[in-house]
C-alpha cells in the first residue's frame, strides 16, 4: 500500500466537516434506498483532500458508514507531512481531531480475533495486513482503496469483503443516492476556496476518480 500520491490542490487542508451539518437524504431515497454499507477507508483514499471530503460528506449524509483505524490515520498524516508543503504535526493533529470529532465511532482498533482471522492470509505486502484486520474487525461491507492489487480477489473472497476503488465507490453512490451525492458535492465545492463545479470535477479526475466526476456532472445536468 502506498498513500504517497502526487500532491494535489488543497491536498492537506482540514475539511470543515464538523461545521457543515448533515447532508440530507430525500424521503424518496429513504423509501427505496439500498442498505447503508460499512466502508473501511484505506490511507491512500483518505490522503487525497478531494476524495476524503466526498467520502466524509457521503458519510455525513448517511450514504455510507465510514471506518478507519489509528494506524491508517497515522499513515495519512505521515505522507501528507512528506508531500504537502506546510503540513506539519499541528496540521496533522487538527485533521485527525476534525475527522474523529465529526465521526466519533469511525476509528476502530482491530482486536486479537480480527488479527488472528487474517494472520495466515497471503498478501503481496505484509504492511497491508493491519488494513485487512481493521476491515474484518468492523465487519466491513467494502474495503475502499486505490491500490487494488495489494488485496487479491481470492483473499477478499475469503474474508467476504468487497474491494473497490474510491472512483468506483463514489460512482456507485451516485447511482444509488443521486440526491445525496449532489448535496455532498455542493458541500465539497463550498468548502474549497475559489472552487467551482468544473474545477472540482477536474480535481476529482486528477485524484483518479474520472468516472465519479462524470457521474456527478451528469447528475448536475439533470
Amino acid at each position: 500500500m502506498d498513500a504517497r500520491a502526487p500532491p494535489q490542490r488543497h491536498g492537506g487542508a482540514v475539511p470543515a466537516a464538523e461545521r457543515a451539518g448533515p447532508v440530507r437524504v430525500t424521503s424518496a431515497e429513504r423509501e427505496e434506498r439500498p442498505p447503508i454499507r460499512v466502508v473501511l477507508a484505506d490511507a491512500n483514499v483518505l490522503y487525497s483532500r478531494i476524495l476524503r471530503d466526498y467520502l466524509l460528506y457521503a458519510a455525513m449524509g448517511e450514504l455510507i458508514e465510514i471506518r478507519w483505524s489509528s494506524a491508517i490515520l497515522a499513515e495519512v498524516v505521515e505522507h501528507l507531512s512528506e508531500n504537502i508543503a506546510g503540513f506539519d504535526a499541528a496540521a496533522g493533529e487538527r485533521l485527525l481531531a476534525a475527522m474523529n470529532g465529526a465521526f466519533p465511532e469511525a476509528e476502530v482498533e482491530p482486536g486479537s480475533d480480527a488479527a488472528a482471522a487474517v494472520a495466515d492470509i497471503p498478501l503481496p505486502d505484509e504492511d497491508d495486513r493491519h488494513v485487512l484486520a481493521a476491515a474484518v474487525s468492523v465487519d466491513a461491507d467494502i474495503l475502499c482503496t486505490d491500490t487494488l492489487k495489494d488485496f487479491p480477489a481470492d483473499t477478499m473472497g475469503e474474508v467476504g469483503i468487497r474491494l473497490i476503488s474510491a472512483d468506483a465507490l463514489l460512482s456507485l453512490l451516485c447511482a444509488d443516492f443521486p440526491h445525496g451525492m449532489v448535496a455532498a458535492h455542493r458541500l465539497v465545492v463550498s468548502r474549497l476556496p475559489g472552487a467551482t463545479d468544473d474545477s472540482t470535477f477536474a480535481t476529482l479526475r486528477r485524484a483518479g476518480a474520472p468516472n465519479a466526476a462524470d457521474s456527478l456532472a451528469s447528475l448536475l445536468r439533470g
